[in-house]
C-alpha cells in the first residue's frame, strides 16, 4: 500500500459520525473506536488490553458495552461507530460483565485468594497482608485502579496455573504434566536485565507489551508463545530478558497494566510526591516526558504524548536520569590550587583524571570569590590584549535562553564574535549548504512526515542508535508500505530492513549521489516545472553530473550500477520522497559538498515543500537547533543574521541598547580555530559552559594542549569533566531537570522544559551564573526570570516572533516559523518560495574531493566514529546513569569478524587502535555490520578516547573536522582501559555506585 492509497483511506475514514454514549450525543470519525470517542468526552470505560496508540486486540473484554439492537455485548476498543448508534457503558448489564472480567483477571495476580488457592501439594498459597508473595510489590496498577473504581473485591475464583519463567529448565515443558507439577506456584522473577524486572506471575496476557515492542518500537523482541493454558510472554527464543536482543526502550514497561514488566530499580515503585512534565535531555528528537519526583529525587520517567514522540521513549530518555543525583556532582565553586599539578602535565596524561582526587587540583571557594576571579581575570585580559583575546563555547544541552544570553555576553562583554558550540562538530557543513542553497539552515519537514512519504532515503545516519524514537516512525512507515533506501557503509539495523541498501565505500558520498543525479537527468525524471519556476543554476549542475554515469562511479563508490539506477528511480518517481541524514554526511572535509548533493537531489525532482517530502538533517543534541537559532555561532547573530551585514548589526545594537558601531563586522573564530589560536597564544581566555572540548574535539591531545596553554579558563558544568580539570575556575551549574527553559528539537519545534529538582549544594542555575559573569564584565543585566530572556529573544528573532512565554507555557510546544500570536506554526516550509533573494533555491555542483588522510601500508584501516545507543556524546552524563553504564560499561572497538580473525584477535580481547595522532586500547567486538577494512569506535569513553585518533583536517567551507574518516592500524593486546575512579569497567561502575567496591 503506497502513501497515496493511505492518504485516500484516511480521508474516507475522517467522515464524521454521530453516536450516543451514556446519554451524551457525541461526534466521532468513522475510523475511530467507541472507547476513543468516549475518552475524548470524559467517559471512562474500563480497559486493560487497550492503550492509546496501540492497535486494538480486544482480548481482555474489560471494556464491553451494550449497543441498542444488538444481542451480545461488544468490546468498545474494537468496535467502530455507525451513525445513530446508541451505546451503554455503565448500565447494569455492561457493569456486571465488566466486574466479572476484572474479578477473573485478579486471579492472575500475585497473592490472589480464592477457594482453590492451594497448590497441587495441598500447601496453602493464599497470601496475607503480613506475608506478601516475593514477586509482588505495592505499586498500584491499572487492574487495581479499575477494580477499585467498579467495587470489585477479592476474587471468588481459583488462581490459574502458571508457566515457568523464561530461561529456566522448565520453560520448554509442555502438556498437562507440566501444569500438574507446577500447579499455582508463581514463576520466579526474571531480574537478568539492569533496567526491567519481569514478573510473569502478574501477567494477564493482554499483549500490550507485545504490541508496544512489535508495532510501536518495531523491535520484535517480545512474543506470545505456546497455546492454551501454556501460553505466555517470551523474549526472543524464550530467553531471559537480559540475554535477549532487548534495547531497553521500556515501552513494554510503560504499556504493562499489571506490573508484570516493571522498572528494576526498587525506588521506581515508590509513590511520587509530584509529576513534572518536561522534555528529554539527549538527542534532537525532543521527546516529551514526565518526571515522577519524591524528596527531590527522580523515581522514574514516563513518555507523554508530545508531537515528536506520542508517548515513546528510548533507553536514554527513560533510564538515563539518575546522573543528576550522582555523588560526583559539582556542588561548590572551585579554584585551581597554586600547588596543583601543571595543566601541561594533566593535558599530556601525566596526571590521571580522577574526580575523587579533585582536592589535589582545586580548592573550594565562595561564589563571590569564584565569580570575581572568573570574570575579573577575563575582563583584565580583554582590557589588556583586546576583544579577540577571549572566546566562549556555549552548550547545545542548555536552553535557548542560556544560549542566547551566552552569545550576548561574548559579543557585548568580550567584544568579539568568538562564540561557538558543538554544532561546529556536528552539522555545520549541513547548515552551510542549506543556507547557501535554500536560504535556511533548518529542516524543511518534521521527522513524522516519513509516515506520509512514499520513499524514505536515510543516508549517513544510524537512527536506531542515535535517534531511536525517530527510527521507530521510519520503521512504522515502512511496515505500512513506504519504500526505504539506506545509504551507509555500515549495515545498520535500518539497512537490514531496507528495500535497498547502498553500502558505499566510506568517503565516496559525492560519487554515489552524483551518479544518482546523472540517472535522473539521463532518464528524464527531472521535475522541469519545479526547476524552471523555483530554482536557479540547474544547467551547471546538469553539465557537472553528466560525467558521473553509474557504470564509472560503481568502481569508485562500490555500489553496483543497477542499484544506483534503482535508487535514483525510486526516489525521483515517487509522489513523495524524503531525505534524512546524519553526521556521516557532515563530518568530512567534503561535508558541505555531500549536503549540496542531497539538496540538489531534492530540488531537481521537486521533492520539497510538501508533506512527505523534504530535507531533514537529524540534529544530534537536544538543543543544537535552538542554540544555533539563538546565535551561538561565530558568524551569525540570532536567527542566522550574518554579522557582516550593517543593517543587522544596527538592529541588534538598538535592541541591546549598545552604542552605534559596538558590534564587530568581523566573524569570530570557530571551535577548532579557537584551539589553534589558544596554542599560538592569540586567544588567552576562554569561558566554557556545558561543553567538553577536551573529549569532543578532533585530535584531543592537541585540544588538551591548547586548553592548557590558556592564561585563564573558566568552566561551568555539572561534573568535573576532562575540560574542567584544566580550568582555573569551575562553576557548579544546574543539570537538565533542575532548570526551566525552552528547547528546540530537530523539527523546529520549540518546547518547554520544566524544573523538577533543586540543584544540589551551592550549584546554581546556569542563567544566574551567566548574568553574574556578565556583571563582572561590566554589563548591567537585570533579567528577572527565564520568561524575560525569552521575550527579548522574540523581539530580535522574527522566526519566533509569534511565541510569547505565556503562550509557550500554555501550549508547551510550538513550531517555528511562527510570525504572530495567532500563527499555529509551520511544520512544512518552502511550500511556495525559498528564503533567498528572489525566492529561488540554488543548485551548487560538487566534485569528488578525497579524504585528507587515506589508508596506506602503515595505517591500512579506516576509522569511523560515532555514538552508541546507551551512551551520549562524551559520556559525562550517561556513564553516570546506573542503568546505562550497566548496559555498556566498557569501551569497545567494532570490527568485522573476518578482520578480527585475520588479525588474530578474539572477541572480548584487548586490541589497540592507533593513528598518526595517538593510540587507544579497547575490547574487541565482532560486528558483521561494520564493513571489511573499517573500525568503529564510540567516543563516549574517557579511558579510550576515540578523538585521540581523529583527524583535525577541516571542511574548507564549514570548518567542521573530519571525524568520520582517518587511517588507523589495529594490533592485538594493550593495557586494559581502566583509569582511576572515572575509568571504564569495574572501576567506573564502582564510582557510579552500580557495584560495591571490594
Amino acid at each position: 500500500m503506497n502513501a497515496v492509497t493511505r492518504r485516500l483511506q484516511r480521508q474516507q475514514a475522517a467522515e464524521p459520525v454521530t453516536v450516543q454514549i451514556d446519554g451524551q450525543v457525541l461526534q466521532g470519525r468513522a475510523d475511530e473506536t467507541l472507547i476513543e470517542i468516549a475518552q475524548r468526552a470524559g467517559i471512562d470505560i474500563p480497559h486493560l488490553c487497550w492503550s492509546p496508540g496501540l492497535a486494538p486486540a480486544g482480548n481482555c473484554r474489560a471494556c464491553v458495552v451494550e449497543i441498542d439492537g444488538e444481542r451480545t455485548l461488544a468490546p468498545a476498543c474494537c468496535r467502530q461507530p455507525k451513525p445513530g448508534m446508541v451505546v451503554h457503558s455503565a448500565n447494569e448489564r455492561a457493569r456486571r460483565a465488566q466486574r466479572l472480567v476484572l474479578e477473573l483477571l485478579q486471579t492472575d495476580m500475585p497473592g490472589a485468594a480464592g477457594p482453590a488457592a492451594a497448590d497441587a501439594t495441598g500447601v496453602d498459597t493464599t497470601t496475607t497482608a503480613a506475608s506478601p508473595p516475593p514477586t509482588a510489590d505495592a505499586t498500584p496498577h491499572e487492574l487495581d485502579h479499575w477494580s477499585r473504581a467498579l467495587g470489585v473485591g477479592p476474587s471468588r475464583f481459583p488462581r490459574r496455573a502458571s508457566s515457568p519463567a523464561p530461561g529456566t529448565a522448565d520453560a520448554h515443558a509442555h502438556g498437562a504434566s507440566h501444569v500438574a507439577a507446577h500447579g499455582a506456584t508463581p514463576p520466579p522473577a526474571d531480574r537478568s536485565h539492569p533496567a526491567i524486572a519481569v514478573h510473569l506471575d502478574a501477567c494477564i496476557q493482554c499483549t500490550r507489551c507485545v504490541r508496544a515492542c512489535r508495532d510501536e518500537q518495531v523491535n520484535d523482541v517480545i512474543g506470545l508463545a505456546f497455546r492454551g493454558e501454556q501460553a505466555r510472554i517470551v523474549f526472543d527464543m524464550d530467553d531471559a530478558l537480559g540475554h535477549s536482543t532487548c534495547v531497553a526502550c521500556g515501552e513494554c514497561v510503560q504499556a504493562c497494566p499489571t506490573g508484570a514488566l516493571r522498572p528494576a530499580a526498587p525506588a521506581a515503585a515508590q509513590t511520587a510526591d509530584r509529576q513534572v512534565d518536561s522534555v528529554c535531555p539527549y538527542c534532537g528528537v525532543g521527546c516529551q516526558l514526565t518526571y515522577h519526583v519524591k524528596d527531590n529525587r527522580i523515581l522514574r520517567v514516563e513518555g507523554r504524548d508530545g508531537p515528536a514522540n506520542h508517548g515513546r521513549l528510548c533507553v536514554k530518555g527513560r533510564y538515563g536520569f539518575d546522573y543528576a543525583h550522582h555523588p560526583q556532582r559539582l556542588t561548590t565553586p572551585l579554584i585551581r590550587r597554586a600547588d596543583a599539578p601543571t595543566k601541561a602535565a594533566i593535558a599530556s596524561g601525566g596526571f590521571v583524571m580522577d574526580p575523587s582526587r579533585q582536592a589535589e587540583v582545586f580548592r573550594e571557594a565562595t561564589w563571590d570569590e569564584a565569580l570575581a576571579l572568573a570574570g575579573g581575570r577575563l575582563r583584565e585580559l580583554r582590557d589588556t590584549h583586546g576583544p579577540q583575546s577571549l572566546a566562549g563555547f556555549g552548550s547545545a544541552k542548555g536552553s535557548n535562553e542560556e544560549a542566547y544570553l551566552f552569545q550576548k555576553l561574548v559579543r557585548t562583554g568580550f567584544g568579539s564574535h568568538n562564540v561557538d558550540h558543538c554544532t561546529r562538530l556536528c552539522h555545520a557543513s549541513s547548515v552551510a549548504a542549506l543556507l547557501e542553497g535554500i536560504g535556511s539552515g533548518a529542516v524543511s519537514n518534521p521527522v513524522m512526515d516519513v509516515t506520509q512519504a512514499d520513499v524514505i532515503l536515510v543516508i549517513g545516519a544510524n537512527p536506531t542508535v542515535n535517534h531511536p524514537v525517530a527510527a521507530s516512525w521510519i520503521k512504522n512507515a515502512q511496515e505500512r508500505g513506504s519504500r526505504l533506501i539506506v545509504c551507509d557503509p555500515r549495515r545498520s539495523d535500518l539497512a537490514r530492513r531496507a528495500d535497498l541498501h547502498l553500502a558505499f565505500r566510506p568517503d565516496t558520498d559525492v560519487a554515489m549521489l552524483n551518479a544518482m543525479m546523472h540517472v535522473i537527468v539521463a532518464e528524464g525524471w527531472v521535475d522541469e516545472a519545479f526547476v524552471r519556476e523555483r530554482t536557479e543554476g540547474f544547467e551547471a549542475l546538469k553539465a557537472n553530473v553528466a560525467a558521473y554515469d553509474p557504470e564509472h562511479m560503481a568502481a569508485v563508490c562500490g555500489v553496483p550500477a543497477e542499484q544506483l539506477r534503482e535508487a535514483a528511480r525510486l526516489y525521483a518517481r515517487s509522489k513523495g520522497s524524503m531525505i534524512l541524514w546524519g553526521m556521516g554526511i557532515s563530518q568530512h572535509v567534503h561535508g558541505t559538498d555531500n549536503a549540496r548533493c542531497l539538496i540538489a537531489l531534492a530540488l531537481m525532482t521537486g521533492q520539497i515543500g510538501r508533506p512527505g517530502t523534504g530535507l531533514h538533517p537529524l540534529r544530534g543534541q537536544n538543543n543544537v537547533q535552538g542554540a544555533s537559532d539563538a546565535g551561538l555561532i561565530p558568524m551569525m547573530l540570532p536567527d542566522y543574521q550574518h554579522v557582516s551585514r550593517p543593517e543587522v548589526r544596527q538592529r541588534f545594537e538598538a535592541a541591546w541598547q549598545l552604542p552605534a558601531g559596538s558590534l564587530s563586522a568581523q566573524p569570530g573564530l570557530t571551535v577548532v580555530e579557537v584551539m589553534h589560536a589558544a596554542q599560538r597564544g592569540d586567544v588567552k581566555g576562554l569561558y566554557v559552559m556545558g561543553e567538553n572540548p577536551a573529549m569532543s574535539d578532533p585530535d584531543v591531545n592537541h585540544a588538551r594542549q591548547a586548553l592548557a596553554a590558556l592564561e585563564h579558563l573558566v568552566v561551568q558544568d555539572i561534573f568535573l569533566t576532562e575540560t574542567a580539570y584544566l580550568a582555573d575556575v569551575v562553576l557548579p551549574a544546574s543539570a537538565f531537570p533542575e532548570k526551566t527553559g525552552s528547547f528546540t528539537n530537530t523539527d523546529r519545534l520549540v518546547q518547554l522544559g520544566q524544573q523538577a529538582l533543586e540543584p544540589p549544594g551551592q550549584a546554581r542555575q546556569d542563567l544566574w551564573i551567566i548574568q553574574d559573569m556578565a556583571r563582572q564584565l561590566g554589563l548591567p543585566w537585570r533579567y528577572r526570570d527565564v520568561g524575560d530572556v525569552f521575550d527579548e529573544m522574540r523581539q530580535t528573532m522574527p522566526s519566533i516572533a509569534g511565541m510569547s512565554w505565556s503562550r509557550l507555557q500554555r501550549e508547551h510546544a510550538i513550531t517555528y516559523p511562527c510570525t504572530d500570536e495567532h500563527d499555529p506554526g509551520q511544520p512544512v516550509v518552502f511550500t511556495d518560495h525559498f528564503p533567498r533573494e528572489g525566492g529561488r533555491a540554488r543548485f551548487v555542483p560538487a566534485d569528488i574531493i578525497p579524504a585528507a588522510e587515506r589508508p596506506d601500508e602503515h595505517y591500512p584501516l579506516v576509522l569511523i566514529t560515532g555514538r552508541q545507543l546507551e551512551h551520549w556524546h562524551t559520556g559525562s552524563m550517561t556513564r553516570r546513569a546506573t542503568v546505562l553504564d550497566a548496559l555498556e560499561p566498557d569501551p569497545t572497538a567494532q570490527m568485522h569478524p573476518l578482520d578480527l580473525q585475520a588479525l588474530g584477535i578474539t572477541p572480548g580481547a584487548l586490541m589497540t587502535v592507533a593513528s598518526r595522532r595517538g593510540a587507544v586500547t579497547l575490547y574487541a567486538r565482532a560486528d558483521d555490520s561494520t564493513p571489511r577494512g573499517a573500525v568503529f569506535l564510540a567516543f563516549a569513553y574517557y579511558e579510550a578516547a576515540a578523538n585521540r585518533l581523529t583527524n583535525p583536517a577541516l571542511d574548507p567551507v564549514a570548518k567542521i573536522p573530519e571525524f568520520k574518516y582517518c587511517a588507523v592500524r589495529v594490533t592485538p593486546g594493550g593495557e586494559a582501559p581502566v583509569q582511576g575512579s572515572y575509568g571504564g569497567g569495574q572501576g567506573f561502575r564502582q564510582a557510579v555506585g552500580a557495584v560495591p567496591a571490594e
